[in-house]
């Protein structure tokens, strides 16, 4: 039975708290009729309908720590964890085309941004005590890729997803404009991380031109690197054998999907896993271009090693959020971990559907871009193509790029060919601009295969890179004989290096490489085996 309290402490207590209940109601209507109340609305400059938007509202910049009820709100974090929400890492926020909040008077900042494609907006707002605040922008792109055929990828994301979050990280890809959101699940030797409801077609969601697709990066090794898959039926996991990588990659290849390794293949040391199934011809891709390794996001040693070598790989780029940004998430709002960042173009020259966006991605129809677009075409071959010519023809290539003098201003465009410069102009140049670059190589007589691309820099963390075109002669290869011996002594490097990780136990408990001696011996062996005819070969 309860028995009331009586004490004289209660009573004192319960006397204090009528009496202070007035002023205390009376100083919440206080703070309230102080605020007024911020309307914005964002439209879509080419339709005038709501469009998603990034937000960053500041006063005196200092973030407002008042997020308003329309901020679409996903959890995300490092390792799986509950690290962020509704907030992005920069303190910004998504919202759907319109928000409301209730702000003290004073000057606000209000930063708008929609990808790379759009431009960004700053705006200074005074709010003024009991007057609402109304306002309406419209966000206006500077180039417009898929009307073009081309659709952005961001191939790299960590968000777990069930159906519940579709439609809310379909609108986080809406409002950086990114077309198709890869979203990844993590592993490594223990553990998965940002699970996945499901893969291939049961996993996709679209609206529009917009849509997510559930892949992998698993296997995930400080020895033998990063790998990723992209567009297979389900996803592939071999713990009890996980430093075999190959066996992962052929079942992802009988599941309709493509692999290939993150992080330029610098970190983790992936350049030793791209040199054991590379050149076993177990690869497809090289995410070549990202802000994870340091500030400039283009990184192209590997990427030209392998080319030279005679060995197609698709070109294709990723944010990495939330772990990877101009400054890992750290520093100045610009510099932090963003998605479609970095990213990838894909020639669809068709619909975006699922199946037509992974048959282009296969057929390696693109470019990587952190800004700037470019248009490469070589006697009209499409990057990702083979152009087979008889000996002594001759061929052009005639490359654009695009930027924005204000939000990517061009700064250098060029024409590669075996890793080497074959065409250059700058912005400062006659006829070029900081908006257009154009540049146009003919060769009368093309007497030997090879690859051709297009790279291209703008401002401060903008480059871009394209998958290249495949020149061959009478149904021949496209290596770089000059170059080809030198890259084979650097593979046989790296098969050491991989030798010496396996040599012993390694006490260190993320380190494993070595319990699976067995397997990565026959697996080197078999590599050096294709080097040893690749000498031969490529001279």
């Amino acid at each position: 039975m309860h028995t009331p309290v009586t004490s004289p402490i209660y009573s004192l207590v319960r006397t204090l708290f009528l009496a202070l209940m007035p002023i205390m109601v009376h100083s919440q209507s206080t703070r309230q009729a102080r605020t007024s109340q911020l309307t914005v609305t964002l439209l879509d400059a080419s339709t005038d309908k709501p469009t998603p938007t990034r937000v960053r509202l500041t006063q005196n910049g200092r973030v407002v720590a008042k997020l308003p009820a329309e901020a679409v709100a996903v959890m995300y974090g490092l390792w799986d964890h509950e690290d962020g929400y509704a907030y992005q890492p920069d303190s910004s926020f998504y919202v759907a085309g319109r928000f409301q909040l209730n702000l003290p008077p004073g000057r606000y900042q209000l930063t708008l941004s929609k990808g790379n494609e759009y431009l960004r907006q700053e705006h200074e707002l005074v709010v003024k005590q009991g007057v609402p605040l109304r306002k309406t922008f419209r966000l206006q792109r500077w180039v417009n890729m898929a009307a073009k055929g081309w659709y952005s990828t961001d191939g790299h994301i960590h968000l777990r997803r069930s159906p519940r979050e579709n439609p809310l990280i379909l609108t986080w890809l809406q409002a950086e404009d990114v077309n198709v959101g890869a979203l990844l699940r993590m592993g490594d030797f223990w553990e998965t991380y940002y699970p996945q409801y499901a893969y291939g077609q049961k996993g996709l969601h679209q609206q529009g031109n917009f849509l997510l697709t559930s892949g992998q990066e698993d296997p995930r090794t400080p020895e033998l690197g990063h790998a990723f898959a992209l567009g297979a039926a389900d996803r592939v996991r071999r713990r009890d054998r996980y430093y075999l990588f190959d066996e992962v990659f052929d079942k992802i290849h009988q599941l309709g999907g493509l692999v290939g390794y993150a992080h330029q293949a610098e970190t983790f040391h992936g350049y030793r896993g791209l040199t054991l199934d590379g050149l076993r011809g177990k690869v497809d891709a090289l995410e070549l271009l990202q802000f994870c390794v340091d500030e400039h996001p283009l990184h192209t040693e590997h990427y030209y090693h392998f080319l030279d070598l005679g060995i197609p790989l698709t070109a294709t780029a990723g944010s990495d959020f939330p772990w990877c940004g101009r400054d890992h998430g750290h520093g100045p709002p610009e510099r932090s971990a963003r998605i479609g960042n970095a990213r990838f173009y894909t020639y669809l020259n068709d619909s975006l559907t699922f199946a037509n966006w992974r048959n282009a991605v296969q057929a390696g129809h693109t470019f990587v871009s952190s800004g700037p677009i470019l248009d490469l075409r070589v006697n009209n071959a499409l990057p990702g193509d083979r152009l087979n010519l008889k000996r002594g023809s001759g061929l052009t290539a005639t490359v654009h790029a695009y930027g924005h003098a204000n939000q990517v201003p061009l700064d250098t465009l060029e024409l590669i060919s075996h890793g080497r410069v074959i065409g250059r102009v700058t912005a400062r140049e006659a006829g070029q601009s900081a908006a257009h670059l154009t540049l146009t190589v003919t060769l009368s007589a093309v007497e030997r295969g090879q690859w051709m691309a297009a790279r291209c820099t703008a401002g401060p963390g903008q480059a871009a890179h394209t998958t290249p075109v495949y020149v061959t002669i009478d149904g021949g290869g496209f290596h770089n004989p000059e170059t080809a011996s030198r890259y084979l002594d650097l593979s046989e490097q790296y098969l050491r290096e991989i030798e010496q990780e396996i040599s012993k136990p390694n006490p260190a408990i993320e380190v494993q490489a070595w319990r699976y001696q067995d397997g990565l011996k026959t697996r080197i062996a078999e590599t050096r085996r294709i080097i040893a005819d690749l000498r031969k070969k490529l001279r």
